[in-house]
């Protein structure tokens, strides 16, 4: 194992989306981190100060377009990534970083646990990683700490487990409006259907999630099952970024089922919604002792994204190289 930081770790923000802006603020804000560059292919940001871009001041330093010359010389560079969902449209980047021997922490849900779905490129990614002498993993608070890491660690103080039932209540007023948009809200039922069939509506990361819950608690899962549906308003709702009328959609309920010989042994529960009653976070692992925790309101997710990545810095530089999921994160601040 690498020996663990001195210092802080100089990192380097990769994408400056919101969560990227975000991830940048946290990043200043970290007694654990040096920012020392930012990179955006968006023609608008490239070559304009960070500073301006986040509305705060900040480092003079430009966005550069390339991740090559956002690093420069510094030594012992880690890259915060936060570019997309969909592992199949990152992999470029995420190679590019290896290649440049740099450990990465990334929001891309899918290379949560990219065996899943993706056993070849998480070879890839295992093999370059491996090469480079570094590690790679996907974090942030959903897949990456609340559906799956808290549940392996609460599970560390149970016997064996027979079943973990977990939820997630996210009322989407307190959120962006692009995630309001993300679920589905002021959409009538068909638009929606018609969404989650093309693969543009719905949380990415939920089935990656329950076989890292499952994997975390030695749960032989051999099968998944997941469903999206909707949540409709039950009167007009106002306090969002826009009115959502009655009858129209609120929001998504979209649940993942791991089974094992047809067995319910891993159930996720995630509902976002404009107007949700109830937000929380709620672990139930049925096992001796049975174990209960809830997080009243639930981790505020864009923050707790940007925090985690940056947490995960200068553990990255400590970790065994390789392709990491969180559960092999090394833990502490």
């Amino acid at each position: 194992m690498a020996k663990a930081p001195d210092g802080p770790v100089p990192v380097v923000v990769m994408g400056l989306g919101f969560i990227g802006q975000e991830i940048a603020k946290a990043a200043l804000s970290s007694q654990e981190v040096e920012l020392i560059g930012a990179v955006d292919s968006q023609a608008t940001l490239v070559g304009r100060p960070l500073g301006d871009v986040l509305g705060q001041a900040g480092p003079r330093f430009k966005i550069s377009e390339s991740l090559e010359r956002a690093v420069g010389r510094r030594k012992g560079v880690v890259v915060l990534h936060a570019t997309s969902s969909r592992l199949a449209q990152v992999m470029d980047q995420l190679m590019e970083a290896l290649k440049l021997g740099l450990p990465v922490a990334s929001t891309c849900e899918e290379l949560a646990f990219p065996y899943l779905k993706y056993p070849e490129l998480a070879e890839k990614l295992e093999r370059a990683a491996q090469k480079a002498g570094v590690a790679i993993v996907g974090t942030g608070v959903n897949p990456g700490f609340v559906l799956d890491r808290l549940v392996a660690t609460a599970g560390q103080v149970c016997g064996p487990v027979r079943k973990a039932t977990v939820s997630r209540v996210v009322d989407a007023c307190t959120r962006r409006e692009a995630l309001q948009r993300k679920v589905g809200a002021g959409l009538t039922e068909e638009e929606f259907f018609d969404l989650v069939d093309r693969e543009e509506l719905g949380h990415v990361g939920l089935i990656e999630s329950a076989a890292l819950a499952a994997l975390g608690l030695g749960l032989d899962c051999d099968d998944f099952e997941e469903e999206v549906a909707p949540v409709f308003a039950e009167e007009d709702i106002t306090g969002g970024a826009f009115v959502v009328k009655k009858g129209r959609v609120a929001g998504m309920f979209q649940s993942v089922v791991g089974l094992e010989e047809g067995q319910e042994r891993v159930r996720l529960e995630l509902t976002i919604a404009v107007g949700a009653e109830d937000p929380r976070d709620r672990i139930e692992i049925d096992a001796d002792p049975r174990l209960v925790l809830e997080i009243p309101g639930g981790v505020a997710g864009d923050r707790a994204t940007a925090n985690a990545l940056v947490n995960a810095a200068p553990r990255l530089t400590a970790a065994e190289a390789g392709l990491l999921t969180v559960l092999e994160l090394p833990a502490g601040r």
